[in-house]
């Protein structure tokens, strides 16, 4: 399992969450197995997101569609460039 993990600034929670929902269908089509949506504890207006996918290809495919078609637009709510790695588990216990 490869995963796209995704940082960045916020402006509004709400919004971004809308515009995160609406991606579903897109996110299912492209692979993405599971999602987790944390922020730090201190700062509600920054997102750290991961998506889980089958492979890095699927997830490289996907980066890419997010930084041509979904970042963007305005409605996304970002306040700031996002930071992103594609990772692959070397150990979990």
């Amino acid at each position: 399992m490869s995963t796209l993990h995704i940082e960045h600034p916020i402006s509004d929670f709400t919004i971004w969450k809308a515009a995160f929902d609406r991606f579903a269908a897109v996110r299912l089509q492209s692979g993405v197995r599971g999602h987790r949506i944390q922020r730090p504890v201190s700062d509600p207006r920054y997102i750290v997101l991961d998506l889980d996918f089958d492979s890095p290809a699927e997830a490289a495919a996907f980066l890419e569609f997010l930084q041509t078609r979904v970042w963007s637009s305005p409605e996304t709510a970002l306040a700031g460039d996002p930071r992103t790695a594609i990772l692959e588990p070397i150990e979990a216990k």
